[in-house]
């Protein structure tokens, strides 16, 4: 059932539209993008250090790169886990580097009963602003949003590689990708309402709360089907840890439909290497604490035939402070007979405007 809360933000009042029935793992739900905010928990925590897609990969990676090595793990987290697993790998002294301060405090209270406090110097604060020496022989950053860049991989490991790192450090992961695909919003949530899980509202008045105003928060939807969707995908941003990596990008493709449906807005998804040669995680086909983010592009949705197609451009800059990326995105959607139908998005970290879509008004019903 879909039902209208009321939550409280800065001393003011709003509406949020909200699906009652209990989420399920097997049926997509409409959640806030959480991963670029400062409002972790330990629920949020346990879902990421129980994510074997994510961790298998990670270990592996550790496991050839960090014996006897220093290692820097850049977002520790209350559970060091990356630390601990880099210790577990062999490597013989590890830099824990969190910016969080509830999740640095928790981490130092773990840290004696993981044994691992001999090798492992935890310190507070951003590893932007944060020296260290020796430099660091593997960098491993747990940074990587559900949009690959969301989180402020580009800007944080840049500065690692040329401060932190020895000359022939490496960087666990090593690459990552967002890909898109068009769709509607409706279809992609299936049976379920559109609207927000009951569960993610304490996590929305978090993230309003911290920017002290609401804003059109990235819509993250969990156990999206990629039957869902309408048209081929296309890699629209892309991050090479360990090559050239930048800090800000534009790609422009063009993605093709190829079932009958409706497209109102794309989705997006994270595909990840942690070493070069192993199969990516595919967080869109695979269960993990990834999800897929939805932009709503068009004022509603568009019927589509096969042959039509969408011309997407993506653009990432960063946001004022200096590591977080603002995004922007705009599409012309060509249809049968040479209609043409004109969509965009600002989607910045912080801030922004509140209801500027259909989607959003739709989701924030005014009083």
């Amino acid at each position: 059932m879909r039902e209208v809360r009321e939550i409280e933000v800065d001393g003011d009042s709003m509406h949020v539209l909200v699906c009652s029935e209990p989420e399920r793992p097997d049926k997509p739900s409409l959640w806030p993008s959480l991963g670029e905010y400062p409002i972790y928990d330990p629920h949020l925590y346990a879902t990421m250090t129980t994510d074997e897609e994510r961790n298998k990969r990670f270990r592996s990676a550790l496991g050839q790169l960090a014996p006897g090595k220093h290692v820097v793990d850049i977002g520790t987290g209350q559970d060091l886990l990356w630390a601990r697993e880099s210790v577990q790998a062999g490597a013989r002294q590890v830099t824990a580097i969190e910016v969080v301060d509830d999740a640095f405090r928790q981490a130092a209270v773990n840290l004696p009963s993981y044994d691992v406090q001999d090798r492992v110097t935890l310190l507070l604060g951003e590893s932007t602003s944060l020296e260290f020496a020796p430099k660091a022989d593997v960098c491993v950053a747990e940074i990587i949003g559900s949009l690959a860049s969301a989180e402020g991989a580009a800007a944080v490991l840049t500065d690692a590689r040329r401060r932190h790192l020895a000359p022939d450090g490496m960087v666990v992961p090593h690459r990552a990708v967002t890909q898109a695909a068009a769709g509607c919003l409706a279809d992609i949530l299936g049976e379920q309402h559109v609207a927000f899980a009951a569960e993610s509202i304490p996590y929305l008045q978090s993230i309003f709360n911290w920017n002290t105003a609401p804003f059109d928060v990235r819509l993250r939807v969990e156990n999206a089907s990629p039957a869902a969707l309408v048209s081929d995908s296309a890699v629209i941003e892309s991050l090479d840890f360990n090559g050239t990596l930048h800090t800000a990008q534009e790609t422009t493709t063009r993605l093709t439909v190829q079932r009958p449906g409706r497209i109102d807005g794309v989705l997006t998804w994270l595909q990840l290497w942690c070493l070069p040669d192993e199969d990516p995680l595919d967080a869109l086909r695979m269960e993990t604490n990834w999800a897929a983010i939805y932009f709503p592009l068009f004022e509603a949705p568009v019927p589509v035939e096969p042959g039509d197609s969408l011309n997407l451009t993506f653009g990432s800059t960063l946001s004022a402070d200096g590591v977080h990326p603002d995004y922007q995105l705009s599409a012309t959607l060509r249809t049968a007979g040479g209609h043409a139908h004109q969509g965009s998005l600002e989607s910045p970290h912080r801030g922004g405007p509140f209801r500027a879509q259909p989607a959003y008004r739709f989701l924030f019903p005014a009083a």
